[in-house]
């Protein structure tokens, strides 16, 4: 296992005495990109600004390959930090945009003529570098914006919300492009957002962050598929969660929910809450737990077809392929779940919400 190159330790910071974070603690290892996902106020800008050395943490250190740079002013911390809305200088072109942090730092002028040229190449912009960047697109200009922030070669990149202003379309495709681009550098990487598709889809780690406290850390897998809250689990949209207290019947693991008992491999007791992942149920399976309920609602969202099932006054929310056949709104229903999609959660790590 690697050594970390950059470790937060025990992050706290208050403003006109809010707590905006409170023992943030996690561990970054070279070439992996850590997502920051949590909803807004959360903490997540704060904290990446303490990282960069913009704000100064009230307690807690930040180490970087071993040595504590709390007191190190960001512009000698060597970072990369890429925003939202990261302005381009409007009197430089694409490649002196990119070029400027090179200059910054005294290059040649031959290492900064390959290196950008590199650069731009790898961002897709080569044929670009001479064009006035107010005529470019907005997802050009993103484009610019990673290319000048990564051009220094940072030791870390710190991304915070960079595709929140685009539309759907270009923020997916941009973000395959940035996975794809910090992959191909092995780049040290912190990435903020709000959006779970969206973390999921470039973070070999995830810390899920709530109201300045870190809610769980893992790997996008390990946190979708075992969320150690309610809060987790509904941030994820994982809604359905079921109240539930775990029991052995008969040398029997059984689960008492307000829609049935429900075995389960484990060894659990003691009051929990049950979650049922909404892509677990089968129509008509013959496999798993069998359920009966009424149906809802019905939304068709392209491939798949989102059911809201009523069963014993508890609504649960499915997923189904559209060419399921599927009984109307207020029909019965008749269905299996697959015990792999049941999860339980222990009640002293949820939330009362």
């Amino acid at each position: 296992m690697p050594q970390p190159i950059l470790q937060i330790s025990n992050i706290e910071k208050s403003f006109a005495e809010v707590n905006v974070l409170s023992g943030i603690s996690f561990d970054l290892y070279p070439g992996e990109v850590i997502v920051l996902l949590g909803p807004s106020g959360c903490g997540k800008s704060t904290l990446l600004g303490i990282i960069a050395g913009i704000e100064n943490p009230d307690h807690g250190s930040i180490y970087w390959n071993g040595t504590q740079i709390n007191n190190v002013p960001p512009h000698r911390r060597g970072f990369g930090l890429m925003f939202q809305e990261d302005v381009l200088f409007p009197h430089l072109d694409v490649f002196e945009n990119v070029a400027f942090g090179l200059k910054m730092q005294k290059k040649e002028d031959g290492v900064i003529q390959e290196r950008v040229g590199g650069i731009l190449n790898l961002v897709g912009l080569q044929d670009l570098k001479d064009r006035d960047v107010n005529t470019l697109s907005g997802g050009e200009q993103q484009r610019v914006a990673l290319a000048r922030s990564i051009a220094p070669q940072p030791g870390l990149l710190m991304l915070d919300e960079p595709l929140s202003s685009l539309d759907r379309t270009l923020r997916e495709h941009l973000l395959g492009e940035i996975k794809r681009i910090l992959r191909e550098l092995n780049q040290t990487a912190i990435y903020v957002t709000h959006d779970q598709e969206e973390a999921f889809s470039i973070a070999d780690r995830v810390v899920l962050m709530r109201a300045g406290k870190v809610e769980q850390i893992g790997t996008p897998e390990e946190i979708y598929n075992h969320p150690t809250s309610n809060y987790a689990a509904r941030f994820l949209g994982l809604s359905n969660l079921l109240p539930g207290t775990a029991r052995i019947d008969n040398n029997n693991q059984i689960i008492h929910t307000s829609i049935g008992q429900i075995p389960f491999a484990g060894d659990i007791q003691g009051s929990i809450t049950l979650m049922i992942r909404p892509d677990s149920a089968t129509i008509n399976g013959t496999e798993g737990l069998p359920l009966q309920g009424k149906i809802v609602e019905k939304i068709f969202q392209g491939n798949l077809c989102q059911v809201v099932i009523s069963i014993s006054g508890s609504n649960l929310k499915f997923y189904f392929l559209t060419n399921t056949i599927i009984p109307e709104i207020e029909e019965d229903i008749q269905f299996s779940i697959n015990p792999a999609g049941i999860v339980p959660i222990l009640e002293s790590q949820t939330d009362n919400e």
